[in-house]
């Protein structure tokens, strides 16, 4: 099975002046764990999940001040659409994190999470234990 089999390709993008606030609100009213973070000025490309509002919070940090932008991920590990799910499990599990931009054409088409893989595998494995059993 392929990234773009198992990807989320409603993906979420703000903008780095976005507080922490507004960007929880909008992850919490789309039910994603994870938004893309799109600078017009720079053109760069980044990601901020829950995770990233969590530590902000655990810090004591005001989400009302706190920006997006300064709690991007910027070295960002992309994903295609044509890799395995396998391949998205590897460099997830390498690199320590649960989401990946899916990337097409240098254009955000989508992201695919550890969720999203998981949705995926578990009825193949529950098929092929019943196979087996």
């Amino acid at each position: 099975m392929l990234v773009r089999d198992a990807m989320s390709s409603m993906v979420l993008t703000i903008g780095p002046a976005h507080t922490l606030r507004q960007a929880a609100r909008l992850m919490s009213a789309r039910r994603v764990g994870a938004a893309v973070v799109l600078d017009p000025d720079t053109y760069g490309l980044g990601i901020l999940t829950e995770r990233d509002i969590l530590v902000s919070l655990g810090l004591g940090q005001d989400p009302d001040q706190e920006t997006a932008g300064t709690h991007t991920t910027t070295d960002v590990v992309f994903a295609c659409p044509s890799w395995t799910l396998e391949d998205a499990a590897d460099a997830m599990s390498h690199g320590g994190f649960r989401h990946l931009i899916v990337m097409d054409r240098n254009e955000p088409t989508g992201i695919v999470s550890v969720r999203d893989i998981i949705r995926c595998w578990a009825p193949v494995r529950r098929a092929a234990a019943t196979v087996a059993g």
